[in-house]
């Protein structure tokens, strides 16, 4: 029998660290490689880790609200191999330097970490109190966006290691604030001075419901105000024929679906236009850093998906542009399922040069998109529908029924003008109106 340290893995550029949210497996119980058996939460997503060898679970060495590093221990598994040479983690392999951008990258990270400690009067929540009361990044997350002072904080008992303050313990202190106590004054946005900026009072009535937003909702709405006084958004809409699509789809979906095991929809189709179009017009695929524009070499294709829930969330489709339709399509297949089972990978949600958002499958036939920080442009795809054509034929004009959509291109005017933004979804229209129907799977 042999014993393996299993540590901390890393979740993502520049996570440092990470705190145990929950163990899903006991001491002594048997595991399999890659089956989950904690939850951890990091300032950007909360996910499950999975074991990295099979074997009995022996010794858990970071509780449920411990704060642990990247690459340090948090459990020991007991394998069925030999006890040889171990194997070094990442705490002890030498480190590569960072680069210049990964460095600011690492920078911009810690002050927005810094920013969101406090809570909504200005007040910083420490990571130890005066009376030496430990605050995970998660909770103090929390408590700045629930406007929960430091003493609030201090008031609440923790169930966690020496009375530490778990993701449960704030959310139920939440719960069951009293509706009549005092809420902490929030802090004036440094984006928005004017008064008439603010929102208005809303009146409710004896007959309305009250419904908390969760926090991805409020992370949502964040966002996409931030988005909005960040980038200056125009949307440029065209309407594409896509009878060909339809026709080549209808035509070897079955073939697919028995060869492949997966089904064909229309989304990894409109995807690979677009990243064909994202190949002829790079300058689309760019961020904005100050007053330099950084031009993107991989091409990851985000793609907003809605949960069970009714929150969105956007898995990101990683160097699409090397991915046969057959990739592309497993890939969409797979990260859909996943976000809507809650089993993303924090990786997963990273690194997007470009979003899609296909609001047709909610039987809408255009939207104007919101931008997905810090990219430049976002694409919605309409629902594609049967309609009356005018086909131009060599005997003349006539009418027929062709299956036409609307693409509808938000982009930040800031760096994309309408020319740019206006030949970018012509290109994707053109790629699909041309397309090949003898192309093979």
């Amino acid at each position: 029998m042999a014993t393996v340290e299993m540590v901390m893995p890393k979740m993502g550029e520049s996570v440092m660290e990470g705190t145990v949210l929950a163990w899903l497996k006991n001491v002594g119980d048997t595991i399999e490689e890659d089956e989950s058996i904690l939850e951890v939460a990091t300032d950007k997503v909360d996910t499950e880790i999975p074991a990295t060898h099979a074997g009995v679970l022996k010794e858990v060495l970071a509780g449920e609200g411990d704060v642990v590093e990247v690459g340090k221990p948090i459990a020991i598994i007991e394998t069925d191999g030999e006890a040889g040479g171990s194997t070094p983690t990442p705490a002890e392999s030498p480190k590569e330097e960072s680069s210049p951008a990964e460095q600011a990258e690492a920078i911009v990270e810690t002050a927005m970490t810094t920013a969101s400690s406090s809570t909504s009067n200005g007040t910083e929540v420490p990571r130890t109190s005066e009376s030496g009361k430990f605050f995970s990044p998660l909770v103090r997350s929390i408590a700045k966006e629930e406007g929960i002072s430091v003493s609030e904080l201090e008031s609440i008992n923790g169930t966690g290691k020496e009375g530490r303050v778990t993701k449960n313990d704030i959310l139920d202190y939440v719960k069951t604030r009293k509706s009549g106590a005092p809420a902490p004054a929030a802090a004036p946005a440094p984006t928005m001075p004017s008064a008439s900026h603010q929102p208005m009072p809303v009146a409710v009535d004896g007959g309305d419901e009250i419904i908390e937003m969760d926090r991805m909702r409020k992370m949502i709405a964040e966002r996409m105000v931030a988005s909005k006084h960040i980038s200056p958004h125009v949307t440029s809409f065209v309407e594409a024929d896509v009878t060909k699509v339809v026709a080549w789809r209808n035509k070897v979906k079955n073939e697919f679906q028995n060869r492949e095991g997966e089904k064909l929809t229309f989304t990894p189709i409109l995807i690979e236009a677009i990243v064909r179009a994202i190949k002829d017009f790079p300058m689309i695929n760019v961020q904005v850093d100050g007053n330099n524009i950084v031009k993107k070499k991989a091409i990851n294709i985000g793609m907003a998906t809605a949960l069970p829930s009714g929150n969105l969330i956007v898995p990101v489709i990683h160097n699409a542009d090397q991915l046969s339709l057959v990739g592309i399509t497993k890939k969409v297949n797979d990260l859909a399922k996943r976000a809507r089972e809650n089993k993303l990978k924090p990786d997963e949600l990273q690194g997007g040069t470009y979003t899609v958002s296909n609001v047709g499958s909610f039987g809408n036939v255009m939207g104007t998109p919101i931008i997905m920080q810090p990219q430049v442009a976002i694409m919605a795809l309409g629902a594609i529908q049967k309609k009356p054509s005018v086909v131009e034929t060599p005997e003349g004009d006539m009418i027929g029924i062709r299956s036409k959509m609307f693409l509808s291109h938000s982009y930040d005017h800031r760096v994309v003008d309408g020319a740019l933004g206006g030949m970018f979804v012509r290109k994707v229209a053109d790629y699909l109106e041309e397309y090949d129907l003898n192309r093979g799977i």
